[in-house]
Formats: C-alpha cells, sequence, structure tokens
C-alpha cells in the first residue's frame, strides 16, 4: 500500500491566454513575462515540497511553467521531469488560435454550452477524460513501482488519508480559498508534482470527484471545485494505492482543495 499527494499546477501565463485566444495543442506558445513571474511565485509557494515524481505535458508553456518550479524548489533543483503527451491540453480542432468568442459563437449556434461543445477536428470532454484515465495507470504503476515497496509509508497508507482529512477538516473554507503551501500532507511523505493545462485539469478534477468518489473539504462549494483553474493555480488530492493481481488499485482519495491562487496575490497586485 502506498499513499502519496497528487498536486496539479496549470501552466503561466501565455501571451493567447492574455488575449483569450485558443490555443490547445496546436498552438504551442511560451509563457509571458507575467507567465513566467507566476511560475516563480508558484515555485516560491511549493518549494519546501519534496516532490519525489514530477510530470509535465510536453506543450511548452507547461515544461517552462514547471521548470520554474523545480528551480526554486529546496529539495528538486536539477531533477529530471517526465513529459508526457497525455496531459497535454484538450484539442480545440478548427477553433485553435481563434478568440475564446469564436467558440462559444459555435456553442451557441450547435445549440450547445461551451464547455460540452466540441468545435469539427476537437476532441470530446470524453476523448479528454480517457486520457486522464490513462495517465492515472501510468502514475500509478510508477508510483507503485517506485515507493510502494518498503518503509513506513507502505504501512501507513491508509491511515494517511484520514490524517490529511482531520488536519484540514478545522479550516475547510480557508483551505478551500488559501492556505499554506503543506495543507493535507500531514502523514504523507511522497509526493507527485503534475503540470498541466486549464480544460485538461477542469475535466481531470471532475473525474477525480465524481467517478472516482474523492471524498472532500467539508463545506467546500462544488462551484469552486469546477471552476476554471487559473493560470498556475493550484490543486491537490490525497490518494492511496494498493497492489491486485490486475494493477493498481485506488483503494482511498481526497481532495483537499482546487484552484488556489492565494500565491498569486502580491503578483497581481504589483501588476
Amino acid at each position: 500500500m502506498l499513499t502519496f499527494s497528487l498536486t496539479l499546477v496549470r501552466h503561466g501565463e501565455t501571451q493567447y491566454n492574455r488575449e483569450k485566444l485558443l490555443q490547445g495543442q496546436g498552438v504551442d506558445t511560451p509563457l509571458s513575462e507575467t507567465g513566467a513571474q507566476q511560475g516563480e511565485a508558484t515555485g516560491r509557494y511549493l518549494k519546501d515540497i519534496a516532490f519525489n515524481n514530477v510530470f509535465a505535458s510536453n506543450l511548452q508553456r507547461a515544461v517552462q511553467t514547471a521548470e520554474i518550479i523545480l528551480r526554486n524548489n529546496t529539495h528538486c533543483s536539477g531533477m529530471e521531469m517526465v513529459l508526457e503527451p497525455l496531459l497535454r491540453e484538450r484539442g480545440f480542432g478548427v477553433a485553435e488560435g481563434r478568440p475564446k468568442e469564436d467558440l462559444k459563437n459555435m456553442a451557441n449556434a450547435a445549440g450547445q454550452s461551451c464547455r460540452d461543445y466540441t468545435p469539427p477536428g476537437g476532441e470530446t470532454l470524453d476523448q479528454v477524460k480517457l486520457r486522464f484515465k490513462k495517465f492515472l495507470r501510468v502514475l500509478f504503476k510508477q508510483m507503485l513501482d517506485e515507493h510502494g515497496s518498503s518503509g513506513p509509508d507502505a504501512s501507513a497508507g491508509a491511515s494517511a488519508v484520514g490524517d490529511a482529512a482531520n488536519g484540514t477538516a478545522a479550516t475547510a473554507f480557508d483551505v478551500a480559498s488559501g492556505g499554506p503551501a503543506d495543507n493535507g500532507l500531514q502523514g504523507v511523505s511522497v509526493h507527485a508534482l503534475v503540470v498541466s493545462h486549464g480544460a485538461y485539469i477542469r475535466v481531470a478534477i471532475r473525474h477525480l470527484v465524481e467517478d472516482l468518489k474523492c471524498s472532500l473539504p467539508p463545506g467546500v462549494k462544488m462551484s469552486h471545485l469546477f471552476s476554471p483553474c487559473p493560470n498556475t493555480g493550484i490543486s491537490r488530492f490525497i490518494l492511496t494505492l494498493s497492489r491486485a493481481e490486475s494493477g493498481p488499485v485506488l483503494s482511498a482519495a481526497r481532495c483537499v482543495f482546487t484552484n488556489r491562487k492565494d500565491h498569486l496575490e502580491n503578483l497581481t497586485a504589483a501588476e
């Protein structure tokens, strides 16, 4: 058995983000100056968490964000990350490179909500969820293979999710909106960092909560839980894995917080 934390971070701002243009997979833009500053702020916020494994989408805005976070980390400077195509942004087909308003207009013309609409050549939400499920299988196997064989974490696994729950229950509202970087990490010593994209992370959180039945912080609002993730917004889950003949099995899961952005407050004020 193994309990580990999964910290999800959206990439920093790009010029396309600033201009409200869709990027998807076909537009591979670098971070803007603000995006790099957001990455630095995120790195400083997470600097004392000793990440054991780091995964990033292989699009450059995610890679650059992950590199900045690791460079600021007390324990992980110089660590190699895994560049994972399964973490790429949702493909928006013919809408890529065009204003987000165009996507809304296309969805309205089709009589659908913008979130559920799939432009020609784009990925459906179910296709994005399938990619995330494939990534979870890769992640679970690697985490168990590398960290699940021995040591106190293996034996303490199930209780660690409880410890994390107890650690957040008293300040549930504060945890959802802001708090220290180590929220939920009490009793957990194996940590994975994933840097991905806004639409992808929204699908991932919905899958973890609705399909995998993660327990939630008391009092958290569903509107906050599933809200769009801001640039370098941070979400965290505590996951417990066990072994079965068919492979790793998720035996317990807890959402600690989603879409946290209070680490950017000073940056926003400076702008």
